[in-house]
């Protein structure tokens, strides 16, 4: 159900409002938006009088919004930046069918980016717009219809399709380790790379083998891309999902260093918000995840 429009007020005068915000001046927000300095008094002072709220104070020449409008404003710019999305979808593609996926760098890169010329194939009425996020965050407060999501089933307020479990194999450059370990104890004498995300990896991996003791600490990385690379050029012994491994492994340039894959904590799922309207695009697409999924 839409607000009553007293709520709604112009777009103008909500981007005059953001542009005072971000530069101080009525003149440097006027020379923005291509208008004149009176042109964004009067939008500031009919902003005032449909809300009813007092939003700038004037200070040595500069604007400066009330502690309310700074608040305001700070939602007023989402606002706006979902609407400026929304228009660059449309005229990405006009004829309809967008999917703005969120992914995980390393999954998107290796599982996710290999199959997809499939589904445009199958599906070439859909455009499927990807960027990256590490993390989970609110549906609400941003144009996704989906993410990836590695961990277990702890996002709140979404539906989830089980995409893949993870292993995780131990692994070092061959410099490092010229022959695997005898006891996964060992590991503790070497330097221990990890993923800023998943410090008790290694602790679990050690737990595994029936090695008790306390979180070993080690270098952190944010991604698994660089996380490898410092593996392979024998900055220390590295967690890694198989999935991304398996060249390197080929070709030796990275080694096991004890034992065989190791299950992973968590699971990669595809998620969704459960209460917003059904998109076709989004129905295409996890309906075609799932026979990707069953074929693997």
């Amino acid at each position: 159900m839409m607000l009553p429009r007293r709520y709604l007020p112009p777009i103008p005068a909500l981007m005059a409002l953001e542009a005072v915000d971000r530069l101080g001046t009525a003149s440097a927000a006027a020379d923005e938006l291509s208008l004149t300095q009176g042109a964004i008094s009067r939008a500031l002072q009919a902003l005032e009088a449909q809300l009813g709220v007092p939003l700038i104070r004037r200070e040595r020449q500069r604007l400066h919004l009330t502690p309310a409008a700074t608040d305001y404003v700070a939602e007023v710019r989402k606002a706006l930046n979902l609407l400026a999305g929304a228009s660059l979808t449309l005229r990405a593609n006009p004829t309809g069918g967008s999917l703005n996926l969120a992914i995980l760098p390393a999954f998107g890169m290796h599982w996710l980016a290999p199959r997809l010329s499939r589904f445009a194939q199958g599906h070439p009425e859909v455009t499927v717009n990807l960027s990256t996020r590490l993390r989970p965050f609110d549906f609400a407060g941003t144009a996704f219809d989906a993410a990836i999501h590695y961990g277990r089933q702890d996002w709140p307020g979404v539906d989830y399709l089980k995409l893949m479990d993870e292993e995780v194999l131990a692994v070092a450059s061959l410099a490092l380790v010229p022959e695997p370990l005898a006891r996964a104890a060992g590991v503790l004498d070497l330097p221990l790379l990890q993923l800023e995300s998943r410090t008790g990896d290694w602790g679990r991996w050690l737990s595994h083998h029936g090695v008790a003791g306390p979180r070993p600490a080690g270098m952190l990385f944010d991604q698994f891309a660089t996380l490898a690379q410092a593996a392979i050029h024998g900055l220390g012994a590295a967690l890694i999902p198989t999935f991304l491994i398996g060249r390197e492994l080929a070709e030796g340039r990275l080694v096991p260093v004890h034992g065989g894959p190791v299950a992973a904590l968590g699971s990669y799922w595809l998620v969704w918000p459960k209460d917003a309207p059904t998109r076709a695009p989004l129905v295409s697409f996890r309906s075609w995840l799932q026979g990707e999924v069953a074929a693997t």
